[in-house]
């Protein structure tokens, strides 16, 4: 391994560099920067390493399963648990000690050098104390998500910016959130105030609930979310590139359908200069994610509870992929079932379209579970489930924000079956955009 130190961070690299300055002794503690190049526009920008091998495979779905993962021939300081079962596929790796301690005291962020702008990782970190987070958009989806937000988010958010087209709108909202409080303990929840379209940026969180519109319930419409792609698709670079502008140094949270495409298109349209060229200027590929997995998780409970064939779901079950087509719902990591994870997820994925023949638009659960308070879990740096860069694409997984960067969960050893549909939703996006 080899060390300099940067710019006053300390870097470690596999491989010796010559842009780094003379190397100097292993680092022992204190944040450490791994040097992982990847592609400059759909490779990753930065994350927490948890696991050796992300060293060398970093930027792809390998990140999710340790078995795919290059391999230290020992347990190293975090344990047995995260490695491979002996029937997995593994080659061997050694990293020294500094950077297997580092691992496991959740002190290693991986930088891609590639990048432009990569040093303003060494530097950054995120602001103490409660959070601002400001809304776009205040319609059937944005006022539910508010109310959430205003009634469970007192602990992590300071205060709540909406921004809407129609005054009257805001207006209406700032007087409704206003008038809900808890009696004798009046500053319990954030207050709830209108922001002008040019201070949207003006936050540590901006969340995206903009649409050009819903097909009516009844419509012939049979995939609501790619109906939506275009239409919004604008919307999103519009702001997206007023994001460029002001350099925001948030998390940009694309909630609005269909979430993985758009959260995409708000990554590479805030990356383009004024003629279209991609610089790399813009927001990081970690400082946006696609915020509409948690209501596929939480349809996916609903029927688990449901259904005593479904019910494994509850305790050993993950859900991966996007909001839509190309989800998959495994039933168990450690007893995998082809068939019950395929049923599941057509019950799943199919879930909005009963609403629909009920007679209603799905959006308050969509609004809560993939909203409120899944943004909340973010805030509070807890696991949730969401839409991270991963090959290029913003693929939905169990992650978290943590002080060394955004986390994927790393699970053991992922059966073959259940890796394939992960990378055929990765294709399936790839396909879109």
């Amino acid at each position: 391994m080899y060390y300099y130190n940067y710019r006053g961070a300390n870097l470690v690299s596999l491989t010796p560099e010559k842009d780094f300055g003379p190397e100097i002794a292993p680092v022992t503690e204190g944040r450490l920067f791994a040097l992982i190049p990847g592609d400059a526009e759909l490779g990753r920008g930065s994350f927490k390493v948890n696991h050796p091998g992300q060293l060398l495979a970093g930027h792809g779905l390998e990140v999710l399963d340790a078995s795919r993962l290059p391999a230290l021939d020992s347990a190293g300081p975090w344990g047995e648990a995260l490695m491979p079962p002996p029937d997995c596929r593994a080659i061997p790796l050694m990293v020294d000690e500094c950077v297997e301690q580092a691992i496991a005291e959740s002190r290693l962020t991986a930088v891609n050098p590639s990048r432009p702008g990569w040093e303003d990782v060494l530097a950054w970190t995120p602001r103490a104390g409660k959070k601002r987070v400001n809304l776009l958009a205040i319609g059937d989806v944005g006022s539910t998500l508010l109310t959430g937000l205003k009634l469970l988010g007192g602990d992590v958010i300071d205060s709540i910016g909406i921004c809407d087209l129609s005054e009257q709108i805001t207006a209406r909202w700032e007087f409704e959130m206003g008038q809900i409080s808890l009696p004798w303990d009046y500053g319990a929840f954030p207050e709830v105030e209108v922001v002008s379209p040019e201070n949207l940026f003006d936050c540590d969180m901006f969340v995206f609930v903009a649409s050009k519109g819903i097909p009516p319930v009844g419509s012939q419409v049979k995939d609501v979310r790619m109906y939506q792609f275009e239409n919004n698709a604008k919307i999103v670079a519009h702001y997206a590139r007023l994001a460029r502008e002001k350099r925001f140094q948030g998390l940009w949270c694309a909630v609005s359908d269909p979430v993985d495409p758009l959260a995409k298109t708000a990554y590479l349209e805030s990356n383009r200069d004024g003629n279209g060229v991609w610089d790399g200027r813009g927001l990081r590929p970690e400082q946006v994610q696609g915020f509409g997995l948690g209501v596929m998780n939480a349809r996916a409970a609903y029927f688990a509870k449901r259904d005593s064939r479904l019910a494994s779901f509850l305790t050993e079950g993950r859900s991966f992929g996007p909001h839509g087509t190309g989800l998959w719902i495994a039933n168990s990591i450690e007893h995998y079932d082809e068939e019950i994870s395929r049923e599941l997820t057509h019950l799943t994925v199919t879930a909005n379209l009963k609403m629909r023949e009920i007679g209603f638009k799905p959006y308050v659960a969509p609004a809560l579970s993939s909203g409120a308070l899944s943004l909340l879990l973010t805030l509070r740096g807890a696991w949730h489930c969401g839409s991270v860069f991963l090959d290029g694409v913003y693929m939905g997984v169990k992650n978290r924000f943590t002080p060394a960067g955004v986390e994927t969960e790393l699970l053991p050893c992922l059966p073959d079956p259940l890796f394939a549909h992960i990378r055929e939703a990765a294709e399936h996006l790839k396909e879109i955009l």
